[in-house]
């Protein structure tokens, strides 16, 4: 039996967009960074009213197909209540479809829209961030880009099975402060469907010992010792099979790890992340710039917020 939800009771969130594999790390290390979507929610008498600004206007569905929609109906669901209507406000700042977590961090704020709309109401207590990584794994199918969302700060999730169900989890990571990230956004969009269906079933033993000892060491170089962070973000999993329909991508990593520069493919691409403790080189920026990039200086962000 489920419970309503009164009208009248509004919520805000934000959440920030996110990095995901950070080079080594596939489908486990992440990074929350400061570009940031926001929800406002307040249930109403009937109906979803969907409302779109900034990224994705006039290209995303306005019903209950909407993907914060459908997460935030799943968050309501989990936690035994219902709402009779729905007016949303979503105002996006994430780029889509870039690799910086857009999707993630639309589940992710249809949950902890449902999340506070429980709260807020007494009806229940919201969700734990435990809880609120699981869901959104569920969503994802794997939990890296919406753990560091609702986390915020660097991340380390790992996946296990549970009575034959997967089990979604992460760990929050204190980032050294010495750390910056610098982001390289392109005009242009990918699939994460077609990037992650050039990944073979199989990989060299040699190239995943490679990438498990590169990403135990992320967690060194991200925390305690920032002049790891070259050798820590070196992939032979994944950047290289994905390279031949991300070429500029591939040249501007190319470029700054040729300086020394912890550069890396951010999720599924297009965006190239860099991770450093000096200036970038000027060369690299300018090169960047010329294949279309927008270089931005970014910062870590924290976690998921409601209001």
């Amino acid at each position: 039996m489920y419970s309503p939800l009164p009208q009248g009771i509004t919520v805000e969130t934000r959440v920030p967009a996110s990095s995901a594999n950070l080079g080594a790390g596939f489908d486990c290390l992440g990074l929350a960074l400061d570009v940031y979507d926001d929800l406002r929610v307040s249930t109403a008498e009937s109906g979803v009213r969907v409302v779109v600004a900034g990224e994705g206007e006039g290209a995303v569905p306005l019903d209950d197909t909407h993907l914060v929609v459908r997460a935030l109906l799943r968050g309501l669901e989990a936690g035994g209540v219902t709402a009779p209507g729905l007016d949303i406000v979503c105002t996006n700042a994430i780029p889509h479809s870039r690799g910086l977590g857009s999707s993630a961090a639309a589940v992710v704020s249809g949950l902890a829209a449902a999340s506070g709309l429980m709260a807020k109401s007494g009806v229940r207590a919201g969700f734990s961030a435990d809880e609120l990584i699981q869901l959104a794994g569920e969503f994802e199918g794997h939990p890296d880009n919406a753990a560091a969302s609702v986390l915020g700060s660097a991340i380390v999730s790992w996946t296990d099975v549970v009575d034959g169900r997967p089990r979604y989890q992460a760990r929050r990571l204190e980032v050294h402060p010495a750390v910056r990230v610098t982001g390289f956004v392109p005009g242009t969009e990918s699939s994460t469907a077609l990037t992650r269906g050039l990944l073979p079933d199989a990989v060299p033993r040699a190239d995943a010992v490679h990438n498990l000892s590169r990403s135990a060491l992320a967690v060194v170089a991200l925390t305690v010792d920032p002049s790891c962070l070259l050798a820590a973000t070196s992939d032979r999993l994944h950047q290289n099979y994905r390279a031949p329909v991300l070429p500029e991508t591939t040249r501007v990593v190319a470029e700054l790890r040729g300086r020394g520069v912890a550069a890396f493919v951010s999720g599924a691409g297009p965006s190239v992340m860099a991770l450093h403790d000096q200036p970038l080189p000027e060369q690299s920026l300018v090169m960047a710039a010329d294949l279309g990039f927008r270089v931005q200086n970014l910062t870590i962000a924290g976690p998921v917020s409601v209001r």
